[in-house]
């Protein structure tokens, strides 16, 4: 039988220890918390700095490829080029279709020559018209997106490159 002394070897935790320990570990939480967050906003803005990145490269050599075809200096892989009606320009086999000698602002344009899968890089793809814009997950819509605005011609003969925007406050 027990005799209900305490033996010197008790097992265990007292009561004051447990809440020594839960108030170091809400401590540590505090101090953490803060630093998680920052760093996931830090990973958006990079995340939206890399698309836009992508963004103008993929449009200069579209761009390039175009000017190419038009000039008749490196002839194209494919009969359908810049020089044809609607333009295109194959980059690595994809046709991309071109407007103003830049990649039109649609899937079949800049997503398709900056390789974009918007569902599978966390992006939400929108625009209408002449301009696309791509939001970033997590971030605040209109301020963590790049904006891809078609090029113009404002006279004949003459192009102005698209203005592509990004924004990165709300990220």
């Amino acid at each position: 039988m027990k005799s209900g002394r305490v033996t010197p070897f008790a097992h265990g935790f007292t009561l004051i220890e447990l809440v020594i320990v839960i108030t170091i570990i809400g401590i540590l939480a505090a101090v953490a918390l803060p630093r998680m967050i920052d760093a996931q906003r830090d990973a958006r803005v990079a995340k939206t700095n890399a698309i836009y990145g992508s963004i103008r490269s993929a449009a200069a050599l579209a761009r390039t490829r175009c000017e190419l075809d038009v000039a008749g200096t490196a002839p194209s892989p494919t009969a359908v080029n810049c020089a044809s009606t609607p333009p295109k320009v194959n980059m690595d086999g994809l046709m991309i279709d071109i407007v103003n000698r830049y990649p039109a602002a649609t899937a079949a344009g800049i997503d398709a020559a900056a390789a974009l899968n918007p569902a599978a890089d966390g992006l939400t793809a929108g625009g209408a018209g002449t301009t696309r814009t791509y939001d970033v997950a997590g971030g605040t819509v209109p301020n963590c997106r790049i904006t891809y605005p078609e090029a113009t011609q404002p006279t004949p003969g003459v192009f102005v490159a698209p203005m592509i925007s990004v924004v990165t406050s709300g990220c």
